[in-house]
């Protein structure tokens, strides 16, 4: 019987197709470029180079290198949060936070490169442009860094103040997507500008609080307080249902009025519907880290949605 058992198994792996083992290549070079593009950090890249450029087509600004600052510093600092965090990451996200053990050099240097290169870009649009591309990082030196906060008791504080910690990241991302665009346009500040700033704030405020859902027992331990350890999930998920009502009301309104182009105004109410729906998930599924992904893919399906509508002249 064991001759037998041995031979059929030869036979077997001899007749096997001869396209699985591609096949099974490919599936695992997707996971691993699904792992490098999600645990470093490169998939908010696109995601923010989506969102300046929904930026440049809401106010009607002409090509700048915006979209590659704002990429480049949204891979360096959420590059150095990861470092950052990786001790902590262990309770909550222990596959990233072992990706980053074993990549940490690579991903400092790379981090610290993608940060000078944005500054050097930025002083080609005077020094507005470079005062804006400064505020994340600054922003991320005051809240996240596991050294800076030696110098002030108030800097430790801030990170745990409920809203603000969400409301001043929330802020400070608006300010680089909505303000790098205007800075090297030189352009002016006109209602629009502060429906769009409007827009990309309070909807970054979302998506911060979103990931928090995950986060909520390693939060309340540190003395963190997010919406989801002070209200509950349940009750976060009501507020973030408002809120994306709210954003869908003001972009209705000016879409409308006239304010906003058709396209960008259609573009966006289908990305906070597409909202809408994943904030029924909060709460109601284990799969966070894929919600979390999910969310801020949004801008994503905004600016499919807009290039679809520009390409058959809406």
């Amino acid at each position: 019987m064991a001759s037998k058992t041995t031979d059929a198994s030869a036979t077997t792996d001899e007749t096997a197709p001869w396209y699985a083992d591609v096949l099974a290549s490919i599936v695992d070079a997707g996971r691993r470029l699904t792992t490098v593009l999600t645990h470093s950090s490169m998939y908010l890249v696109c995601i923010a180079v989506a969102e300046v450029a929904t930026v440049h087509a809401a106010l009607s600004i002409g090509p700048t290198p915006a979209p590659v600052v704002v990429g480049l510093v949204a891979y360096a600092v959420y590059a150095g949060d990861r470092i950052a965090d990786a001790e902590r990451d262990e309770r909550t996200c222990p596959e990233r936070s072992a990706f980053v053990a074993r990549h940490r050099t690579l991903l400092s240097i790379t981090s610290a490169g993608a940060y000078g290169v944005a500054i050097a870009l930025s002083v080609t649009g005077g020094p507005l442009a470079v005062g804006i591309t400064l505020v994340p990082g600054a922003f991320w030196i005051l809240y996240a860094s596991a050294w800076f906060p030696t110098l002030s008791a108030r800097c430790k504080r801030l990170k745990r103040v409920f809203v603000v910690n969400s409301t001043l990241v929330a802020t400070a991302w608006a300010l680089a997507v909505v303000g790098l665009p205007i800075a090297f346009a030189n352009a002016a500040v006109t209602p629009l500008v502060v429906v769009v700033f409007t827009y990309f704030l309070v909807d970054t405020f979302v998506n911060t609080e979103i990931p928090n859902v995950r986060d909520v027992e390693a939060d309340a331990q540190d003395g963190v307080y997010t919406l989801p350890v002070v209200l509950g999930v349940q009750r976060t998920r009501r507020v973030l249902y408002g809120i994306d009502v709210l954003l869908v009301a003001l972009v209705g309104t000016a879409t409308l009025t006239g304010l906003l182009s058709v396209s960008v105004g259609v573009a966006i109410l289908v990305g906070l519907g597409y909202a809408l729906v994943l904030a029924w998930f909060v709460g109601r599924t284990t799969a966070l880290g894929r919600l979390s992904i999910a969310c801020e893919a949004k801008h994503l399906v905004v600016f499919g949605v807009l290039w679809g509508l520009t390409a058959i002249g809406v």
